[in-house]
């Protein structure tokens, strides 16, 4: 019988024992695993997801849940805001580059996102197959949708109202699929990306013709719509008198722009700014989009835009860096939480593995001693001992690992499709450095029972006998 054979034959005689020093380890290596990986996954997605986005300006209300429905897509938005005011913010100095995203549908939990061109610009994203939208009901999806789904340059498909996938089904307006980006490694990888209008003509909402270059209203529209007005103001003032009272009102008028145009030339730049702001909110809000992804210009921005936004317009600003650092300083406290538990966890499995050895070491004390008599040396039972050891917590370190991705795979099951980015059965190099701590335990365990069986007597355990 060889060595690993009286190892294991030892190691089944003590079954219950040994079981439980499997499992405390196996518990330990599988909580310490599943929270390396989330928190190693999450820091990444925070890179990933928030780079060359300086600031999130959406409807007013929790700015962190805007931040998690805008970037991380994991929540529902706060509402929406008007897009001309989010115009008129992105032509702020201060602003390098404003990209309007609107949310609404989804594709079998993939959620759809309107924008413009400039979102791939501002994510870096480049198109692996196929081209750029240039009309409505064009889409260009992540590479995980893509991979996921089935769905190839050329497939149509149709989404769902809402952010859930058993929402109502929009049947009348499909979508084509036109290009297919490249693995970025952000949440865009599950997204579907595709034109503003499309989103508002999936929702039957009246929209004007926008070109690519993101203007919000044509030169022609706004002639007509000023024709319009002009007919409709000489048909209530068509007589002499009224017209006689309207040119001394429009005189009265004038007189009041004048005053007014003195006093905004004495206003700084940014107090006329918000002005206009102000303006634009007790017009018309017409088209709404979700949220507004803005990226300074220079540093001095991050002084100077939220607060204006904040407490000069009906929107609200959201700081990526300022939410989820708060975000996982709430969700530290319970992992920290988690990670003493899985410490305490394997110093109880450690314990366990020496109280079991030596409990063994008091019963097979005159095997022992038998062994020593012919010719097995100490250093050999001092060797058996360790090896007891080593092997109940590798066995318990390799459970731990299945048991931990088992979890991570149950967590990725319940988050949707758009923030899947849990990769349950990828080995990360961590992992082994824990079943080799847990090994390390082990051996430590054993170390006072095998030393026990190092300074064995056969003449004093014989003569007991």
């Amino acid at each position: 019988m060889n060595n690993l054979q009286l190892v294991w034959k030892n190691i089944t005689q003590q079954l219950g024992s040994t079981l439980l020093s499997i499992l405390l380890t196996a518990f330990g290596v599988a909580i310490l695993c599943v929270i390396y990986i989330t928190g190693d996954t999450f820091e990444k997605q925070l890179t990933n997801n928030t780079k060359n986005i300086d600031l999130v300006v959406g409807a007013k209300g929790s700015p962190l849940q805007l931040i998690l429905s805008s970037l991380y897509h994991v929540d529902n938005p706060t509402g929406n805001i008007a897009l001309t005011q989010a115009r008129q913010l992105s032509e702020n100095p201060f602003i390098e580059m404003a990209v309007p995203i609107s949310l609404g549908d989804n594709f079998k939990g993939h959620r759809v996102i309107g924008t413009e061109p400039s979102y791939l610009e501002l994510y870096g994203l480049s198109i692996k197959d196929g081209n750029l939208w240039k009309t409505s009901f064009e889409a260009v999806i992540g590479s995980e949708v893509a991979r996921k789904r089935g769905l190839r340059i050329g497939d149509e498909f149709f989404t769902a109202h809402g952010l859930s996938e058993d929402g109502h089904v929009h049947d009348d307006h499909p979508f084509k699929i036109v290009g297919i980006l490249e693995k970025s490694g952000s949440i865009v990888d599950n997204l579907i990306l595709c034109n503003l209008e499309s989103v508002w003509d999936v929702h039957g909402l009246h929209h004007d013709d926008h070109d690519h270059s993101g203007h919000t209203h044509d030169e022609k529209h706004d002639h007509d719509h000023d024709h319009e007005h002009h007919e409709e103001h000489q048909h209530e003032h068509d007589s002499h008198a009224h017209e006689h009272e309207h040119d001394e009102h429009q005189h009265e008028h004038h007189d009041d722009d004048a005053h007014s145009h003195e006093e905004m030339v004495s206003e700084k730049p940014n107090d006329m700014f918000i002005k206009n702001i102000g303006a634009d909110m007790l017009a018309d809000r017409g088209e709404e989009v979700t949220a507004l992804l803005v990226k300074y210009s220079s540093p001095a921005a991050m002084s100077v835009i939220p607060r204006l936004v904040n407490e000069s317009t009906d929107m609200q600003a959201a700081s990526p860096a300022i939410e989820s650092t708060r975000l996982f300083s709430l969700l530290g406290v319970g992992l920290d939480s988690l990670t003493i538990l899985a410490y305490i966890i394997m110093l109880i499995a450690g314990l366990s593995v020496f109280i079991s050895l030596y409990n063994a070491l008091k019963e097979r004390k005159y095997d022992l001693a038998i062994m020593r008599s012919m010719g097995a040396s100490k250093t050999k039972l001092f060797g058996l001992v360790l090896v007891e050891g080593l092997v109940i917590t590798l066995i318990g370190g390799i459970t731990g690992l299945v048991l931990g991705h088992g979890a991570l795979y149950v967590i990725g099951q319940q988050t949707s499709e758009s923030a899947d980015f849990i990769t349950a059965f990828n080995i990360h190099g961590q992992e082994l450095i824990l079943v080799l701590a847990a090994c390390l335990l082990g051996v430590l365990a054993a170390m006072i029972p095998a030393i026990k069986a190092y300074k064995t007597s056969i003449s004093t355990i014989l003569a007991d006998k």
